[in-house]
Order: C-alpha cells, then structure tokens, then sequence
C-alpha cells in the first residue's frame, strides 16, 4: 500500500463530498412536512428508490468484506454474496408491497396497525433503534478501520478523528436534506460503486482475455496454500460439523434478516404506489445481483494478481483486497477512486441507518405514544426526528471510537440476527395470522431481542478465541458465532405461544382491513388499486 497518496484520496473524497452536499441542499428546499422529510414526500420512482435500495443494501462490508472473502476463501467467500442476492427474493415476496400499503412511515406503523397502540410502537421503536445501532456501530468502526488502509493514517487520534468527520458528515445530510437529501446520496453513492466495480472487472477480465477458466486458474496458482479448494466449497466452513452449523446459522440470519432491516423496509415508504414498490424492488434485485457477480471477478482477480500473502499482510487483511487490486490495475489515482468510493459508501450508509432510527423515535414514539397521534405535532414530529439524528450521531460516533479497531463483524451479524429475530416473525404474523394480538407481538419482538443479544454475547464473536472482541476473556457458553439458527425459530415459538396463552381477541374489523390493504393498497396514503 506504499503507492498509495493519501492527499490525492483526501481530494477525490473531498469533491464527492462537496458535491452530495450540494444536492442534499437542493433537496432539501421542498422538505416542509413529516411526509417530506421522513418519507420524501412519496416523489421518488421505483427505479430511482430501486437505485437507492442498493446504495442503501451495498455497505463497505460488501464491496470491501465479500471481495476479500472470495479472494482468500474462493468458493464459500462466494456464498456471502449468493446468500445477501437470495435475501432480496424473501424481501420481494413477503414484504415489501404489504408494508408499503399497510405503513406511512416506519416498521411500527404496520406492526401496530391492528394492535394496542402503545405497548407495539414502543416494542417497534426499540427493535428498531436496536438493529440501527448495531449496523451503525460497525460502519463507523469500519471507517475508522478504512483510514488506516487507504489514506495512510496509522495512529488511533487520526482514526477517531476521521470517525468524528463521517459522524458530522452524516449528521449534516440527515439533518438538511431528510429522507429526500438521504435517497439522493444513496443514488450517487450506488451509481459509483457499480461503476468503480464495473471498471474493475471489466479490467481483470481484459488482463485474462475475458476467459474465466484463465482468470480462476491464476487465483489457483496463486494460492498454494489453498490450492484447488479455492474452486469448491468447505475452505473456510468445512473444517467441522461446528463450523458447517455456523455457516448454516448465519446464512439463515443474512436470508432472513434483510425482510426485517427497519432501514431498508423504510424506503418503500418514498415511492407513491404499491406498484412503484414492486418496481424499486426489481431494479434493487438486478443491481445488487450484477454488483455480486462483480465481486467474484474482483475476489479472484486480488487473489491472482495481488496474492493471499500480500492481503493477508496488508492493514485491512481481507478488506484490503478490492483497494490493492485496485492499487495493482491503475496505480494511485484508480487506489484514490476506489477509497473514495469506499467511504461515500460507509456515509450513505450510516446516513440512512440514522434517518431510521430518529424517524422511528420521533414518528413511534414521540408522535403516536407520547403526544397520542395529535394532528398539530406534525412540525414538532420533524423537530423531534432531527434531534434524535443529532443525539444518535454522536453516540454512534463515541461508539464508533470505542469500536474503532476491535473485531466488528459480530455487530453486523448481530445486526442481521437481531432483524431475522425479532422483526420478521412479528411483521409476517401481523400479515398472515389473523389471530396474532398485541402479546404475541410483544413476545415475538421483545424475547427475540433479548435472545439474540444474549447468545452473541456468549458466542466467540465475543470471547474465547483470538479474532473475538474480548481477547483474553473467555464466557463463550454458546458454541455459534451467530445465533440465527436458534434465535430464529425461538423468536417464531414466542409470538405463536404469547398469542395462544393471552385470551386477548384479535380485532377482527382491523384485521379485515389490514389484510384488504395489505393486499390491494386500498385506504394507503396516496395508494393507488392496481
């Protein structure tokens, strides 16, 4: 990484900064209501939301985390990315076009829709901000992560530094421009990432004569170590029947977890129609899918001209892969893209996990349980949400800070885990179960919660091995780094039992409602029948 120049990155960076600031601004001149700023006043297309759904999906972790995976894994490195593309069918099929005419803003107007009011926001808000800052815990430490591969600053002050600067930078966005500013980054953040990746395969494959035979054969070669098992799967996975149920345990949690990320769900509340829902959700698939393809050439293509050895012996590790084949290709000026890439990435990310949450505390519970749905707080709702978004920046940045450094994988598993767990299992019976009532849904949301962030806390993901975050600590009681295969079906079992042994009686108008506009858009705001 000695080629690399920091000040150039720090300038490319600079310009895209400068730039998404200046269409926030823009954006944000017709934000007036709660509508315009938590839900972008519905304006958005299905492909322009379908774009932003894949800024919003393609964290750092999966430009930067699959293709390092892939390059020093191969095969099962693969399978993050097969695993993230399949999760987007579950979210298609089961979710995406109910919530859209079921909900207005966030996850706790469909969870609540037939339920006591109250008791399911508050459960809804704390899920969500829940899920949010674990997600966002791991970005900011990842960019703090990112500085000390691409832009030469090795110190933990410069890293924090840096962590302060995305913080404030994220803020800034979510406070000027709302949903709206936020959807505008997520599209120029994809439309670069695709491209950047675009480039770059396009590039490895020229260097093998766009033969993939060729290109997997140099990435073998490359990799005595490894060898052939780079072609076929148990590398990393295989070693045990432990690891076998690990791997099946967090595919479980990526599949199912997407359906219940409160940060992607919200953007289908941007789009005017259930249809236009439908829509986003296809251009969302066929982005996202050609992105993962992308990463398998990028990953081989590290492996067979920067080599397992040479990542391995970068800052970064595997996250160094994509940023060296970069390196590798172009020199200092396509390692400068790249980096700003990768960081455009974390900001747009962090930027839609925080609108989340502060609309989530300001629409859930200040709006709905605090001022009791009262129609004149609409512009104390905004107020509400923009300082939550400065409250939750900060604290993402001492988090961030803290992180900074330590194993951050489990905070994304955890994040992915706890949306498998705690929100799927409520959102699909709130849909589908027409007996489902307010104590199944509190069981379901509260005791998936507590059960997935207690077993991640007795997992080695935590303690007892030398990648956990407690090194020198060992209560690993749980064997499983991710705890999805458990708390996934638990969480299930608890919204079927709390709705069995309550003789609470599900609302039977409500429900017939629910489901008519679930399934039609009927009554929707702004619902159009198809």
């Amino acid at each position: 990484m000695n080629s690399s120049n920091p000040v150039l990155n720090i300038s490319i960076f600079g310009v895209f900064v400068l730039i998404t600031l200046f269409v926030v601004i823009r954006a944000s001149r017709n934000t007036r209501t709660a509508a315009d700023y938590l839900a972008a006043g519905r304006a958005f297309t299905g492909p322009q939301n379908g774009i932003a759904i894949a800024g919003d999906y393609l964290s750092a972790a999966s430009f930067l985390g699959i293709a390092g995976a892939i390059a020093l894994n191969g095969y099962d490195g693969f399978l993050y990315s097969i695993g993230f593309l399949v999760a987007w069918l579950v979210a298609l099929l089961l979710v995406a076009e109910l919530l859209r005419n079921t909900g207005k803003y966030t996850m706790g107007d469909v969870l609540s829709f037939r339920m006591r009011q109250r008791p399911v926001r508050a459960a809804a808000a704390t899920s969500t901000m829940a899920v949010s800052f674990f997600y966002l815990l791991a970005q900011m430490a990842g960019a703090g992560g990112l500085v000390a591969l691409l832009l030469g600053i090795t110190g933990t002050g410069g890293q924090s530094l840096v962590i302060a600067v995305v913080g404030a930078l994220m803020i800034a966005y979510v406070l000027i421009g709302g949903m709206k500013g936020t959807t505008w980054v997520q599209i120029i953040k994809a439309v670069l990432l695709i491209a950047g990746a675009a480039i770059m395969t396009v590039w490895v494959l020229g260097i093998y004569k766009f033969n993939l035979s060729g290109l997997l054969g140099a990435a073998v070669e490359n990799a005595p170590k490894a060898g052939e098992k780079l072609l076929g799967p148990g590398l990393a996975y295989g070693k045990n029947g432990t690891t076998k149920l690990d791997f099946l345990s967090l595919a479980l949690a990526l599949v199912l977890g997407t359906a219940g990320l409160p940060h992607i769900l919200m953007r289908f509340y941007t789009v005017p129609t259930a249809k236009e829902a439908r829509r986003s959700v296809v251009w969302a698939i066929w982005l996202i899918g050609i992105f993962y393809l992308f990463t398998l050439v990028l990953g081989y293509g590290a492996g067979a001209l920067v080599g397992p050895d040479a990542i391995n012996k970068a800052p970064g590790k595997a996250n160094s892969a994509a940023p060296l084949l970069a390196l590798e290709l172009g020199g200092p000026v396509l390692l400068g893209l790249i980096a700003a890439v990768a960081f455009a990435t974390i900001l747009a990310v962090v930027a839609g996990l925080t609108i989340t949450a502060s609309a989530s505390f300001a629409h859930d519970i200040y709006a709905n349980i605090i001022k009791k749905g009262a129609e004149e707080d609409k512009d104390s709702e905004v107020k509400v949400a923009r300082i939550t978004a400065i409250v939750i920046g900060l604290v993402s940045i001492g988090g961030g800070i803290i992180a900074n450094g330590q194993n951050i994988a489990f905070l994304v598993a955890l994040a992915f885990a706890v949306a498998a767990s705690a929100n799927l299992p409520t959102i699909l019976y709130s849909l589908f179960w027409k007996r489902f009532n307010t104590s199944g849904a509190l069981w379901s949301i509260y005791g998936g919660l507590i059960v997935t962030i207690t077993l991640i806390i007795l997992s080695p993901a935590v303690s007892g091995t030398p990648t956990s975050m407690f090194k020198n600590a060992d209560f690993a009681l749980f064997p499983l780094s991710n705890p999805g295969i458990v708390s996934i079906p638990v969480a299930f079992l608890l919204g079927y039992v709390g709705t069995i042994l309550s003789k609470e009686k599900a609302d039977p108008v409500k429900q017939a409602e629910m489901e008519v506009r679930s399934l039609t858009g009927a009554g929707a705001e702004k619902a159009v029948v198809h």
